[in-house]
């Protein structure tokens, strides 16, 4: 008896103090990014003051679906070209980016990488990552795919 009244308690105590709209789930696509099917190119998550926005690995494709670029520093302006029209429909941009995931087929590349990536993240406040050296991507001219995640105030 003694176990159920807790457990009736603790219930009581997460559904008291749960977040209102934590389910509140958006599924997003810029016309701006080239859109897959099958796949959406971010999803906001409501957390109450803020929202955090989990976006698909970016890799250097227009919006017509064409690469840009053959080195590591114009695939990487494209995809946080891509990047930033993606967070622009939510109200923010690349400083807002709390964390980033990047695939890279040479991993000597990864300066050019970080010359662009600092003209896009917040260098006071930089997100944490991970880098992975990888041996291809979906196409042998991709030389690199970034996912982002980032966390944006809500205008209330």
């Amino acid at each position: 008896m003694k176990k159920i009244l807790i457990l009736a308690c603790t219930v009581i105590f997460l559904f008291s103090y749960s977040q209102e709209t934590m389910n509140t789930i958006e599924y997003k696509s810029s016309s701006k990014v080239f859109n897959i099917q099958g796949l959406s190119q971010s999803v906001s998550i409501d957390c109450g003051s803020s929202k955090m926005i989990l976006l698909s690995g970016q890799v250097p494709l227009d919006s017509a679906g064409n690469l840009v670029g053959n080195n590591v520093e114009e695939q990487t302006q494209q995809i946080f070209n891509n990047i930033e029209n993606i967070l622009k429909e939510y109200g923010g941009t690349g400083k807002d980016i709390v964390k980033l995931v990047i695939f890279i087929t040479e991993i000597s590349k990864t300066p050019g990488f970080r010359k662009i990536r600092d003209k896009h993240v917040n260098l006071q406040n930089p997100p944490v990552s991970s880098l992975v050296e990888i041996s291809k991507l979906f196409r042998n001219d991709v030389l690199i795919e970034v996912e982002a995640t980032a966390v944006i105030k809500n205008k209330r």
